[in-house]
Formats: structure tokens, C-alpha cells, sequence
């Protein structure tokens, strides 16, 4: 849990997802409004964390149009979230990104669509024909967290680590704000 709220850990993590920026999640605090004091708000985070008093908010969640006239729910994490998420990320990512399949290419460092295309590409040009498109509706809603939480475990021995993950996977979700 020491790397997860590492000063520097935390500043990578914020300065992220700063160049992201983001709307504001339930707490109100835009991107903005934290970077006028990043300094206060990094170290209460990294107090909380170390002390085990952090608690993720509730998810704010929007209702994103999609082309079809349907709309797209879309969850909203308070920005200090997204920091702890970032820095459990950076922590947690090189731990699994060895074990992942040369073929997978989202939410991947290194990888992106353009290398997913060349891919493509070169299965058409193998003489595959076939491809397969699919939008499993409410797909990440419907994972279940035990066998990932299971998972989890197998690789990460810090008990802090793991109920900081499984909080953030039992987070609430608050509509329409």
C-alpha cells in the first residue's frame, strides 16, 4: 500500500489525470478547483491512505447521448478518485500487463487501436473473413467481482491494497446529478 500513496506516486497520478481533465464528480471539485490546491489535497489523500480512512465517494452518473438516439450511462468519479484509482493502477499494471494475450489491445500501455488495426489488417490479409462486433449492454456493470477479486489475490499479498480495490468496485452509484 506504501507505493500506492508514495508522494510521487500520488503526483504521476494527479498530474494524469490533470492532462485528462474530466467533469467533476459528486463532491463538485473540478479538475480546476483541486490544482488550486493540489498541495493540501495531496497530502490529505496520502494521510488518508496511510492511515486507512480513505473511502471512495459515490460515482456520479450521466447519461451520455449515442448516435443510435439512445443514450450511454457514463459513471463519474470524484477527481480524488480518479488519482487513487490512477495510482492503484500504476501500481497494479505491471504486476498483470505480463500476463494479458498479445492479441488484446484496450486500456493496454503500449497498445492502441491503431496497433488493434494492423492486426485486422493482417488476419485479412492471412485470409480470415469474418469479424465479429459486439456492445455487451451494461457489460462492466455486470462483471463479477469475486473470481476478479480471486484473482487479485493470487498476485497481491497487502490486505489494504485489496479492500481499497474492492471498494472501489462496490462503489455507489448516484443518477441524475
Amino acid at each position: 500500500m506504501d507505493k500506492v500513496y508514495a508522494r510521487r506516486t500520488l503526483e504521476a497520478a494527479w498530474k494524469r489525470v490533470a492532462a485528462n481533465r474530466g467533469a467533476a464528480g459528486v463532491d463538485r471539485v473540478s479538475v480546476e478547483r483541486f490544482k488550486a490546491r493540489e498541495g493540501h489535497y495531496l497530502e490529505e489523500l496520502e494521510a488518508a491512505l496511510r492511515e486507512g480512512r480513505y473511502r471512495p465517494d459515490p460515482v456520479r452518473r450521466v447519461h451520455i447521448p449515442k448516435g443510435s438516439g439512445e443514450t450511454r450511462p457514463l459513471g463519474i468519479p470524484t477527481v480524488k478518485d480518479r488519482i487513487v484509482q490512477t495510482a492503484l493502477k500504476m501500481v497494479l499494471e505491471p504486476i498483470f500487463e505480463r500476463e494479458f494475450l498479445p492479441v488484446s489491445y484496450g486500456f493496454r500501455p503500449g497498445r492502441g487501436c491503431k496497433d488493434a488495426l494492423r492486426e485486422v489488417e493482417a488476419l485479412l490479409k492471412a485470409g480470415y473473413t469474418f469479424v465479429v462486433d459486439a456492445d455487451v449492454k451494461s457489460y462492466f456493470d455486470t462483471i463479477p467481482c469475486g473470481p476478479l477479486m480471486d484473482r487479485l489475490e493470487d498476485e497481491i499479498s497487502d490486505g489494504k491494497v485489496l479492500a481499497l480495490v474492492e471498494a472501489f468496485l462496490g462503489q455507489d452509484i448516484l443518477d441524475g446529478l
